[in-house]
């Protein structure tokens, strides 16, 4: 990504370090403000586009500030378990990219989720903001356990593909305006990552491809259907090859298979 390396050289120094762990920061003062001062707040962070429009500006940052919240019985211990994650996650991207690598990835995924928030004219959570970032950790990390609630050992990259498949199923559930914003809420991940995606998926084709072939030539020729009498090649050698039965009751590749004998030439009239 050499747009990403010049930018770093040239703005690296503007990055916030540990972003990650001061957004987890202030989810959890939100959270308790929420729990214990004004259970209305969450209203006033919220992304609405129709309350941007009218001048409340602070949504457009506000709502990345807002947590995960579970059920009303156990709120304060899956918003203990959200910043955990959160922070963990954060850490893990802040080792692997770097503070600025970070912040651009964050602020792209931000201004995706914006314009997909004011393309549907819906409000918006962080909740796929939050996707992209699983995402992003499960390039890096795909085999690290995470024990959901404490409890499940789950691996980073099957959570990240449980978490695919829900929004692939919301994407073909949902109708043009809500794919679109999907798509867009997800250019962060795209940008950083859909290049190394296609070599990934380039490459493994060719290995299968290869791995396919090898195979086909440790085969013995015994398993063959189709040998050339002439060149002795068979069907597995060459799976492009096509065969023929000749007059003599052999078989050819088409490339070797005996021309008919020309007939005669009828006598000359007298």
């Amino acid at each position: 990504m050499n747009w990403i390396t010049r930018a770093e050289r040239r703005f690296g120094h503007l990055a916030i370090p540990n972003l990650i762990r001061v957004i987890t920061g202030f989810s959890a003062l939100v959270f308790i403000l929420y729990k214990l001062v004004n259970p209305h707040l969450i209203e006033v962070l919220a992304l609405d586009p129709q309350a941007v429009m009218r001048g409340q500006v602070w949504r457009l940052v506000t709502y990345i500030f807002i947590p995960s919240i579970g059920s009303p019985i156990i709120d304060w211990i899956w918003a203990a378990f959200y910043i955990g994650y959160m922070w963990w996650i954060g850490d893990g991207l802040e080792n692997a990219m770097g503070s600025f690598r970070v912040n651009v990835f964050y602020l792209l995924g931000m201004i995706g989720v914006t314009i997909a928030a004011f393309y549907t004219r819906s409000g918006f959570a962080a909740a796929m903001l939050n996707s992209s970032l699983l995402f992003a950790f499960a390039r890096f990390y795909p085999e690290e356990m995470i024990y959901l609630m404490g409890l499940v050992p789950v691996k980073v990259k099957w959570l990240a593909w449980i978490s695919g498949i829900f929004l692939v199923l919301g994407f073909l559930a949902n109708g043009w305006s809500y794919r679109i914003s999907l798509l867009v809420a997800f250019a962060n991940y795209f940008i950083f990552f859909g290049r190394e995606i296609f070599q990934d998926a380039v490459h493994r084709r060719e290995v299968h491809g290869r791995r396919m072939r090898f195979e086909a030539a440790r085969r013995p020729d015994e398993e063959a259907m189709h040998r050339c009498a002439t060149c002795g090649r068979t069907e597995i050698q060459a799976p492009d090859l096509e065969f023929r039965v000749a007059r003599d009751g052999q078989e050819y590749c088409v490339e070797h298979l005996p021309k008919a004998p020309t007939p005669p030439a009828p006598p000359a009239a007298q």
